[in-house]
């Protein structure tokens, strides 16, 4: 093998590793926030303009359903760009903030949306097909991050501080 082709396979390796490492971390949050954040935003339907647009959401046709689920993606996208902005002229901790609170804001629009319109999406031939499959590969990736080391280590870590912050606040 050559000295070129060991450099690849390395550059590939580190890029793989990555890869996945921001994959998983962005899972992780997808998993976290996925279901407290849809709950938040559905708390929303309490107002009439925002019940109105969730009826609307509901009666979608499959393809209206599919653009509704990618429009927030859209309209963060200018939102990611100040922050990359912010980032270059040194604004980071702004930037930085600026980014968490459009991914939590378009994580909780993007699941509530999701639960809307997941019927018509679901009558969407690739849709239907594809969608399972990433679910099944997304639980098999957090079941093999949640049985690592690490993982259990920091959540032992987390319920031995949680039951004493417990005992603080009862004494």
């Amino acid at each position: 093998m050559t000295f070129l082709a060991r450099v690849l396979r390395v550059l590939r390796a580190l890029l793989r590793a990555i890869g996945t490492a921001l994959i998983v971390a962005l899972l992780l949050f997808e998993e976290w926030g996925w279901e407290p954040l849809a709950a938040l935003a559905a708390r929303l339907s309490r107002l009439p303009l925002w019940a109105a647009l969730e009826e609307r959401l509901r009666r979608l046709p499959p393809w209206g359903a599919l653009l509704a689920f990618f429009l927030p993606v859209l309209l963060l996208l200018p939102v990611k760009v100040l922050a990359l902005f912010l980032f270059s002229r040194g604004h980071a901790a702004t930037a930085l903030t600026v980014l968490v609170l459009a991914k939590l804001v378009g994580t909780a629009i993007v699941a509530r949306i999701f639960q809307l319109v997941e019927g018509p999406l679901m009558r969407i031939p690739w849709f239907a097909h594809w969608y399972p499959r990433w679910k099944a590969w997304k639980d098999r990736v957090l079941d093999l991050v949640r049985q690592s080391r690490p993982w259990r280590l920091v959540r032992a870590l987390n319920r031995r501080m949680a039951r004493g912050w417990r005992r603080f606040r009862e004494s």
